[in-house]
């Protein structure tokens, strides 16, 4: 079907199309404003223009600027207050355009009609960060709307070299994403492929970036996340200033950052503003203490189960008498606990949050007394599922805490089985897959495997900053430059 040029409606049909194309909607708005002996049609959708600007600047300006018979917008474009408006005759794009908060101005003896941006942001001001939580630093997050994250960005980064790409993603519902990134900081590689990746996807919508950063990942079946998310402008600043490529998307305070190695996800801002060597014990407490959260229960199973001749004898009369009114086997008994343990975390979370951390504290006590008693479990087992629990949730990553949450689950699986073997077994598969695994073609344990030794001790321990000072024309630990997958093979 041949599509109709504008001038071919009059103001009845122009008002019938639109009526059509928007399914008679409520918040559809005609006002037709006589002008001598011709008319001007406003069309708009009134929840998303802002009518205190439109009747009270815009529609004053226009009666003051058209008292001729006939309406020329390529007059009136230039004395309207708001740089903000373009002439056009293209149906699809003033469609598009009233659903982004535009008013269009129509009248039968002009061949184009004038589109004015009147959007209505509804966005909330910015707030303290909820999901990553710092003593010290600033504490501020990102929000909901790209134009203040960009903002806060580039105040944060004042130089002629930060570049913003805008690209859009989304058939029926259109998402404006921005690549963020400093000119010769950031691997020109890494960008391209970014951007090749995002232009690729052909998706009706992209509602987090959570959502964009599963389309993009190198293995979308992999548990670990390959790209950084955070809320906090500060870390995007640091990450973006060491070469890092930041990916934001409109209706979403969270931003991407990439490529991703597994120690970014132990890394905070706040080792940064710490003395080097507090920094350097946290961090390496982080290290050891997801380690442990991964491997303590199920080498309790596998010990209890197979090997109890390495437990020291005092300790053996202990955990029998613990252990002899429990009828489980120590398998049933560890999963039993850590799907507890579980269900009080995701009910905590749901729970609206002063009733969530009584939900947490309170259901814990409880339900660990009272198994205890009940002789479903062992007073012991109970201490190291607390252990294992609270190790996972010191890392500063969300997504990684949870992914080592679930890790347990199939080691711990596994230990029951085959005992120290099936660790083994386990933890060999799980390094396997991560010397395997990929952020943008970087290897997932850069800077360890390949051993880059530049960067190794500052990824293991917070250095001092005397010691990271270099040439900022020269690529040192503030640029941080990848070193691509087929490069390390060559």
């Amino acid at each position: 079907m041949k599509k109709r040029n504008l001038t071919t409606y009059d103001i009845g049909d122009l008002q019938e199309h639109f009526k059509k194309t928007f399914h008679n909607s409520p918040d559809l708005f005609f006002y037709e404003m006589k002008r001598g002996d011709s008319s001007i049609l406003f069309i708009y959708l009134k929840n998303l223009v802002d009518l205190t600007v439109l009747n009270q600047t815009i529609l004053p300006s226009i009666i003051n600027n058209t008292k001729e018979s006939s309406v020329d917008f390529k007059k009136l474009i230039y004395q309207l207050p708001t740089t903000l408006a373009k002439l056009t005759d293209d149906m699809e794009e003033i469609t598009y355009k009233l659903l982004e908060g535009n008013i269009f101005l129509f009248s039968p003896n002009a061949e184009k009609g004038l589109l004015i941006n009147l959007e209505k942001k509804v966005e909330r001001g910015l707030e303290k960060a909820e999901t990553e939580s710092l003593v010290f630093g600033p504490k501020i997050s990102f929000t909901e709307s790209l134009s203040t994250n960009i903002s806060i960005i580039r105040q944060n980064i004042i130089s002629e070299d930060l570049c913003t790409e805008k690209l859009t993603v989304g058939k029926k519902n259109e998402a404006e994403i921005r690549i963020v990134y400093l000119k010769g900081m950031a691997d020109e590689e890494i960008i391209q492929s970014i951007r090749s990746q995002i232009n690729s996807l052909q998706v009706n919508d992209i509602l987090d970036t959570s959502v964009l950063a599963q389309l993009i990942e190198d293995n979308s079946y992999s548990i670990f996340p390959q790209y950084v998310q955070t809320e906090l402008p500060d870390r995007v600043t640091y990450s973006v200033e060491r070469g890092m490529v930041a990916v934001f998307v409109d209706r979403s305070p969270m931003v991407l950052l990439g490529p991703a190695s597994l120690f970014n996800f132990f890394e905070s801002t706040e080792d940064v503003y710490m003395r080097w060597n507090m920094g350097s014990f946290i961090r390496f407490l982080r290290y050891l203490t997801m380690f442990l959260s991964v491997i303590l229960t199920p080498a309790y199973v596998a010990i209890i189960t197979y090997h109890y001749e390495m437990i020291p004898s005092t300790l053996l009369v202990s955990l029998g008498e613990s252990r002899s009114k429990v009828p489980f086997t120590p398998i049933f008994e560890a999963l039993l606990l850590e799907i507890m343990i579980e269900l009080l975390r995701e009910a905590g979370a749901r729970l609206p949050t002063k009733v969530g951390q009584t939900m947490g504290i309170v259901g814990g006590i409880v339900l660990g007394q009272a198994a205890v008693e009940a002789g479903f479990t062992s007073n012991i087992l109970i201490i190291v599922v607390a252990l294992s629990a609270l190790g996972s949730f010191t890392a500063p990553s969300y997504l990684m805490g949870t992914a080592v949450r679930v890790i347990r689950f199939p080691i711990l699986i596994l230990a029951g089985i085959w005992g120290g073997i099936g660790i083994s077994l386990g933890l060999c598969f799980l390094l396997i897959h991560l010397i395997r695994l990929t952020s943008i073609g970087v290897p997932y344990l850069k800077p360890i495997y390949p051993f880059d030794k530049e960067h190794a001790l500052n990824t293991i321990f917070r250095m001092p900053i005397h010691l990271l000072r270099t040439n900022p024309d020269k690529k040192g630990f503030f640029s941080f430059r990848h070193q691509r997958s087929q490069d390390i093979d060559e």
